[in-house]
């Protein structure tokens, strides 16, 4: 089923303690929709470049199964721009540069062929901009799962909050939950969050996996332990793309497929931190999908005797 991503693409230039890039492509949007067109699902963008995009990365986004028709290009204008430096650990890093260039006044508008959304993913943006694309809609779509952050939190709360009650799922980070909520402990800050509007909630937590509510249940995935992990850079983009991807490709949104759409995200978002950038994804193939689907599925299931 057709599924929509409003996000950014972009230029990133990323230093880990493995290594360092030049600018390379980036951008939650490009990282959503691979992860969503590598499960065959019609995914179609909605962002803004600048003239210094190369046409050669709209090609490959389109070879790839990402729809690039609502990608605006501003000829005159530079990408949006983000470096950042990785410490040790690779949970913690430090911004070296944000220009937001085009994205600055970005207005997203849908193309009328991006009209018969069924799935939609509201990258991280602006709330404001986040309900302009919910209202272009001429339908509601069959499911809206938003991702938001902290930086909206502390500047643009009471927007947040009201886009929050348009949604049915919503993802965030642990941080980022107990934020929102004002509460410590993660079922407390869930259960006031979905009273907030969302049927669903997703909490991303890193190398420790992603926890999944709704008003009456709770699940939890591991993530799957790496030998390597070179660039976290889109690792949560590419867990979203392949949560909503899976859940678009199935056409189920019921609590127990979004159980199988978490452990399909978090399988793709494994193969993005072995390597720089987007190259993980743009390299993963159907086998190595399914034999690291599998390692899951061995790595969750065990056998116990109750007295």
């Amino acid at each position: 089923m057709s599924l929509v991503v409003v996000g950014t693409v972009a230029f990133d230039a990323i230093e880990t303690p493995f290594g360092k890039t030049d600018k390379i492509l980036g951008g939650a949007g490009t990282f959503i929709g691979l992860a969503a067109g590598k499960l065959g699902v019609d995914a179609r963008i909605v962002s803004v470049v600048g003239g210094d995009f190369p046409e050669e990365y709209l090609k490959l986004l389109n070879d790839n199964g990402v729809n690039t028709e609502g990608i605006k290009v501003i000829p005159d204008g530079k990408t949006f721009f983000w470096a950042g430096r990785y410490h040790n650990d690779m949970n913690t890093r430090d911004t070296l540069a944000t220009e937001l260039n085009v994205l600055a006044d970005f207005n997203p508008v849908l193309p009328q062929s991006y009209m018969d959304c069924k799935f939609l993913m509201l990258g991280n943006l602006t709330p404001q901009i986040q309900k302009s694309v919910i209202e272009q809609l001429p339908a509601r779509p069959r499911l809206i799962v938003m991702d938001t952050m902290n930086f909206w939190m502390n500047t643009a709360m009471d927007d947040l909050i009201e886009v929050i009650g348009m949604v049915d799922v919503l993802t965030i980070n642990d941080e980022e939950a107990r934020q929102l909520s004002g509460e410590y402990s993660l079922i407390r800050a869930a259960r006031k969050i979905i009273a907030m509007g969302p049927k669903y909630l997703v909490i991303k937590k890193g190398e420790h996996g992603a926890m999944l509510f709704n008003e009456n249940s709770v699940f939890y995935a591991p993530a799957l332990p790496l030998e390597e992990v070179f660039d976290p850079t889109g690792a949560g983009d590419t867990f979203a793309g392949g949560f909503i991807g899976y859940l678009a490709k199935t056409g189920d949104v019921s609590f127990e497929n979004m159980k199988r759409a978490i452990i399909y995200g978090s399988a793709m978002a494994s193969f993005t931190v072995e390597k720089f950038g987007t190259e993980g994804l743009l390299d993963l193939t159907s086998s190595e999908l399914n034999e690291r689907l599998n390692q899951f599925s061995e790595m969750m299931q065990f056998d116990i005797e109750l007295d």
